[in-house]
């Protein structure tokens, strides 16, 4: 099959011929039928964040799967299916009190000493990112990180649901557990900063605000169902928000992973507000709350991948999509072909487009 490898960090994929064994007792393997170029591949891709090479990326996908392992009861082949990275194995402590999103998922991977997953067609290994690896024709994958959807839903805009849209709406009605009525700032409009916004338009958010430095990013999350956007790298940003919504929002997400965007979030809180951290800051980058922000009540908190829990809420949001709730089509800038990942990833860095999706034969 073909695949795109990320051999050298700052290098570009570089598209090959790669193997996958077969299936074991719990695993599927699946036919990609697309996958969404996402800004935590480029953390990977340029070495910000360190993996295990040569790997391929690639984690928000859909596809149908093609072959399933002696032990897997919830799956058969020619099931649709979207994956999620946050594999879980179902019987840890986080597993069991619902808080699936954090598992470590070690009985997801298989043990030290098995044969890889993934290998050169000259039998040398290749790393796994993320449980999935989806810049690829074929997945060979954990049955639990992945979860049928109904084969109504159109895969290429299955595919964001996968990382944006559950780490967006998760956030929303997960780890924010947004009240009807409650205000909300949304900063970096990207396809998770998107997808928030949308999430926070079908939670009834009193008023939405969008901020990313990009007028065409603004205008897709006007589209989403903003009600107020400006530019967070202008001065007095946190200001203009506390102004619009007489006091500052009860919630703010930070869908950027900058230093900044972070600060801004937590500036432009109300008493008693809470901000959350989406992007992937800098490694050695912390976010704190003042003594006064303490005092007025204000909290901070991460949500890994929305706090979700996909084999649930993945069929949720699709239904979303097929009743009209959910705009993915907005969010999905256009489609490219795998040849084309690198110049997708050229496009992300110039910040003025929402999502790219790969689509496979």
């Amino acid at each position: 099959m073909k695949a795109a490898f990320l051999e050298t960090p700052g290098q570009p994929l570089v598209i090959a011929e790669a193997r996958l064994d077969d299936c074991g007792p719990h695993e599927i393997r699946v036919r990609t039928a697309a996958c969404g170029l996402c800004h935590s591949d480029l953390h990977f891709i340029e070495g910000t964040y360190p993996h295990p090479l040569p790997c391929i990326p690639g984690h928000e996908a859909a596809g149908i799967v093609e072959a399933v392992g002696s032990e897997v009861r919830g799956l058969r082949p020619g099931d649709a299916v979207v994956t999620c990275l946050s594999a879980y194995c179902g019987h840890c402590e986080f597993c069991v009190t619902g808080r699936l999103a954090l598992c470590l998922g070690g009985d997801t991977r298989r043990p030290k000493g098995a044969p890889p997953r993934i290998s050169r067609p000259d039998g040398s290994p290749v790393a796994q990112l993320l449980n999935l690896s989806a810049f690829a024709e074929e997945m060979l994958i954990h049955e639990h990180a992945c979860v049928r959807i109904d084969p109504a839903m159109p895969l290429e805009k299955a595919a964001v649901i996968g990382c944006a849209v559950t780490t967006g709406a998760g956030t929303i009605f997960n780890a924010a557990k947004l009240v009807p009525g409650e205000t909300v700032a949304v900063i970096g409009c990207g396809g998770v900063g998107l997808a928030t916004v949308n999430a926070a338009r079908i939670a009834g958010a009193g008023r939405i605000i969008a901020a990313d430095p990009v007028p065409e990013k603004r205008a897709l999350a006007e589209k989403l169902g903003a009600t107020d956007t400006l530019d967070p790298t202008e001065e007095g940003a946190a200001a203009r928000i506390v102004e619009l919504t007489k006091g500052g929002v009860d919630h703010a997400i930070e869908a950027v992973g900058r230093p900044e965007s972070g600060a801004l979030a937590v500036k432009a809180l109300r008493r008693g507000g809470t901000a959350t951290i989406l992007g992937m800051m800098p490694l050695d980058h912390q976010v704190g709350l003042s003594a006064m922000d303490l005092l007025s009540g204000k909290k901070l908190q991460g949500a890994f991948m929305g706090a979700n829990r996909f084999p649930v809420e993945i069929p949720r949001l699709v239904d979303f999509y097929l009743r009209g709730l959910l705009d993915l089509d907005t969010i999905v800038a256009e489609t490219i072909s795998l040849e084309e990942v690198n110049e997708g990833f050229a496009k992300m860095k110039k910040g003025d487009a929402a999502r790219s999706v790969i689509v496979f034969e």
